[in-house]
């Protein structure tokens, strides 16, 4: 496997065993404890400081409790005290960095990635995956092996911590009707794909009054299937939602910050109703600006418009969305993988909060899922990506503006096109030589005619 180790903007990505090892995950550890330091305590960060905080949460891979060991490893190194979070969802963590005032949070996940992949996200006090620039500086200080290590008596010390169900549980049934859901008694189907997000998703649904059946729920961290909720990986949570006549399926990615939904009848309506659904509920009750990136369906648009409201489009990151929200004072925000933030629970995605504000508009209107997503409305997306020479992408993005020259134009990130009937999203990848495009119109026809114009400026 001569696969690199991928550093972004949330952190590291890696193969387990191959570019991700334990000296690789303490070493990151160092790093990002070593920003942590400076940034608190300035020219100070070599000396012993006072005592900084940082929670460690894992999802249920099989490598995760080794790598989380190096990362604390890491941070004791540095005189940082660690908060062991034990097997948790993303959310979780993020919730724990408030709740516990911690100066930093990490998450040992890779997310929707196969199995043999893990990695370490990183977040910042507020919650939110540092911002580029921060990024970066912890990048270099990995590279550079600059860390501020505190001899013996100074190092830092692991305790544990096990209330981050119930805190996160709390602050999800804080910003819906628990009694108006639990009258309904909803059948629900949940397929955890094995990771963090089955027992604590289980306990809040029996809060919410709801009857579970739920498959793949034990975090063996052992997938079941291909761990992205896409739909040829969730058939099996249709079948469950048939047999069991269920009003709705969920199924959630590894550390359940993503959420795909099934309706009642057994079919996959896609990842992107996941926001829409969700923001239906929320524009239902107030009127306000959503946050979400360029590569997002114009769904949001729609339900934001028609209450008043406005989207803020931002580069493609869940960072770039969690600062777009907290910088504009948005009520909702997300992304299209299935992804919903709700600052009042915590400034990342969190399947969560998309389960209870789905199942909330549910009970509030008595309406079915596929009732509520017939009244959304109906776009055709398309996603690909395409191999391309160095500099070619470049090239292609100047063709793109000299041929799409009625479109409305946003160049934060890439370039989006937006027409009447649709829009286009062209996107040069930082980690590989592809350029990812993405399509979305009132027909297929129109897809399909944005689609050959790239292929045609990529030929």
């Amino acid at each position: 496997m001569d696969e690199k180790l991928i550093i972004s903007i949330s952190g590291v990505r890696g193969i387990v065993g191959a570019n991700l090892t334990p000296s690789i995950a303490a070493e990151y550890g160092c790093a990002f404890g070593t920003f942590l330091k400076e940034r608190f305590f300035g020219s100070r960060a070599t000396g012993h400081g006072s005592r900084l905080l940082v929670c460690i949460g894992r999802d249920s891979r099989t490598s995760g409790q080794m790598l989380k060991s190096a990362v604390a490893a890491g941070l004791c190194a540095l005189g940082i005290d660690v908060i062991d979070l034990g097997l948790v969802t993303t959310a979780g963590v993020a919730v724990m960095v408030g709740e516990l005032g911690c100066s930093g949070g990490i998450v040992i996940t890779a997310s929707h990635n196969p199995i043999q992949y893990n990695g370490i996200k990183l977040l910042l006090g507020n919650g939110i995956a540092p911002p580029l620039d921060q990024a970066e500086q912890i990048k270099q200080y990995f590279f550079d092996k600059r860390f501020a290590f505190v001899d013996s008596p100074n190092c830092g010390k692991v305790t544990s911590n096990e209330l981050t169900d119930a805190n996160h549980i709390n602050r999800v049934l804080s910003i819906v009707d628990k009694e108006a859901i639990s009258a309904k008694k909803f059948k629900v189907a949940l397929d955890s794909v094995n990771g963090a997000g089955g027992r604590v998703t289980k306990k809040l649904l029996a809060e919410l009054g709801c009857e579970v059946s739920a498959i793949n729920d034990e975090p063996t961290g052992l997938f079941a299937h291909a761990p992205e909720p896409t739909r040829e990986n969730v058939k099996e949570l249709g079948e469950v939602v048939k047999v069991n006549r269920a009003d709705i399926g969920f199924a959630q990615d590894p550390d359940a910050d993503r959420l795909a939904i099934v309706d009642e009848a057994g079919a996959y309506i896609g990842e992107e109703y996941t926001l829409a659904l969700a923001a239906k509920y929320i524009f239902s009750k107030r009127t306000g600006k959503a946050a979400t990136n360029l590569s997002t369906s114009r769904m949001l648009d729609d339900i934001a418009a028609k209450a008043g409201g406005q989207v803020i489009r931002t580069a493609v990151g869940e960072a770039n969305v969690a600062n777009a929200m907290l910088e504009h004072d948005c009520i909702i925000a997300g992304e299209g993988n299935g992804g919903v933030i709700d600052l009042r629970v915590s400034p990342v995605r969190d399947s969560l909060v998309g389960i209870a504000l789905v199942l909330q508009l549910m009970a509030e209107t008595g309406k079915t899922i596929s009732q509520l997503v017939s009244e959304i409305g109906k776009y055709y997306m398309r996603k690909d990506k395409f191999a391309v020479e160095p500099g070619q992408a470049k090239q292609i993005l100047e063709l793109a503006k000299k041929t799409f020259t009625g479109a409305k134009l946003n160049t934060t990130d890439g370039c989006r096109f937006d027409f009447d009937d649709g829009w286009l999203h062209i996107r040069p990848s930082n980690t590989e030589p592809v350029v990812r495009v993405i399509a979305e119109a009132t027909s297929k026809e129109a897809v399909q005619k944005y689609i050959d114009a790239i292929l045609k400026m990529i030929h």
